[in-house]
């Protein structure tokens, strides 16, 4: 049975998969809306700290007013969504312990909260869908290995580039092909110094948060993402901060392909990302038998010997529901991590930073994030990028020098902190 006539007979039946979404942004008010649409499925619970906001994305998805409970009461909310009502909540707590959510979707784009949501929902049994890349970039195998334990599932999600990505790694290396690079398009001209000043002026025609659009203007998104990617599927960038080449559509399978072969790669088994097929993404991949050579060839998709699949768009939060109803539905995840991680984005020094100063958020004015290999980022004590945020400084960095442990003072009370000591533990 296909996705649409599963959810389309669960919802005949009379059932619904209740969603929580934490974080009503960009992001997640785009998720809630979408749906709305759909069958066998909604959102029954949102979480955000901005007064109204929770209220205001459920209205816009077409909820009627008198349907809305705002409350930051457990048991109020839990007899809310039993009733068949939705709840807004300024509490992303309450979410985990409503007894009628299926699964908890983190929406926030913010490490800490990421981390607490799902860890949280995990203790509650409790499927996590990550939308936030931050975190699990951080900490998404130990979040992974608590949720197996935990018998629900913990997955990142399709329409953003690392679940977009894997479709196309699932299709080629079921079929026996060999992988050289995987990666997306990156939308903006890389920008490092990039801040929520410089970009204001664009987030407020594209009705963007400036410190979003800062993120994916100074490459962080795009790192996060290629390593949450890696880290699922064990490839690694070729150098720190990837190449990000000038690409065409056309051009994937001549310039992500080894140097020898008139390419940008050292080596094989790559993550990458190119500016100019935004806001695609793609597979390179090879194979040396003489018939599928031949038949590639034949079918239009170049002449060899390495080939290119791209996927020209990505939906972003519209397709996160697909990736809901694979988790709840038939337990299925879309692409997490669950090797040991092999990438690690690292926090690197926007401008010279000053010891005592205390780190602000990502896509801010004082750090930005490149993807490493993480046996080189642990040898040299670099200081993952989603651990950054809230660490006070008690050394000098220079303008584009990594962060390193040895540099910062850490928040003691930061739940991400302690998922990544246990993580790391559990690596050694």
């Amino acid at each position: 049975m296909d996705l649409y006539e599963e959810l389309r007979n669960h919802g005949a039946q009379g059932k619904q998969i209740k969603v929580g979404v934490v974080g009503a942004g960009q992001m997640g008010e785009g998720l809630i809306a979408q749906m709305g649409l759909m069958n066998g499925m909604r959102g029954r619970a949102v979480a955000d700290v901005v007064p109204g906001r929770a209220r205001q994305a459920l209205e816009a998805a077409g909820v009627a007013k008198n349907e809305i409970v705002e409350t930051e009461d457990v048991a109020e909310a839990s007899q809310v969504v039993a009733d068949g009502k939705c709840v807004a909540t300024m509490d992303s707590a309450v979410l985990s312990e409503i007894a009628d959510l299926d699964i908890v979707v983190e929406a926030t784009g913010v490490p800490e909260i990421g981390a607490v949501v799902a860890w949280q929902a995990i203790l509650a049994r409790k499927h996590v869908l990550q939308m936030n890349v931050e975190t699990d970039a951080t900490v998404g195998y130990v979040l992974r290995k608590m949720a197996r334990a935990a018998g629900v599932v913990y997955t990142l999600t399709a329409g953003d580039e690392p679940g977009a990505t894997m479709e196309l790694v699932d299709f080629a290396r079921t079929l026996g092909f060999d992988i050289v690079c995987a990666g997306k398009g990156k939308n903006n001209p890389l920008d490092r110094a990039a801040n929520p000043d410089t970009v204001a002026e664009r987030a407020k025609k594209q009705m963007m948060n400036p410190k979003m659009l800062a993120s994916f203007v100074d490459g962080t998104k795009t790192m996060v993402e290629m390593t949450s990617l890696g880290n699922a599927i064990g490839f690694v960038p070729d150098v720190r901060g990837m190449h990000g080449p000038d690409v065409t559509p056309k051009t994937i399978a001549e310039v992500f392909v080894p140097k020898s072969k008139g390419g940008v790669l050292d080596s094989a088994r790559t993550v990458d990302y190119g500016v100019g097929i935004a806001p695609g993404v793609f597979v390179v991949f090879t194979t040396e038998h003489p018939k599928l050579m031949r038949d590639l060839s034949y079918v239009k998709l170049g002449p060899g010997p390495y080939w290119a699949l791209y996927r020209p768009y990505h939906l972003t939060s519209l397709e996160t529901p697909i990736s809901i109803a694979h988790a709840v539905l038939r337990g299925e995840t879309t692409i997490a991590t669950d090797s040991p991680p092999v990438c690690e984005t690292v926090a690197v020094a926007k401008r010279d930073l000053k010891a005592g100063e205390k780190i602000d958020s990502l896509g801010g004015f004082m750090v930005y994030g490149m993807i490493e290999r993480s046996d080189v980022a642990q040898k040299e004590g670099l200081l993952p990028l989603g651990l950054a945020p809230g660490t006070t400084l008690v050394q000098d960095v220079r303008q584009g020098e990594p962060v390193t442990y040895k540099d910062i003072e850490v928040d003691e009370q930061s739940t991400i902190l302690q998922l990544r000591r246990l993580q790391d533990k559990m690596l050694k």
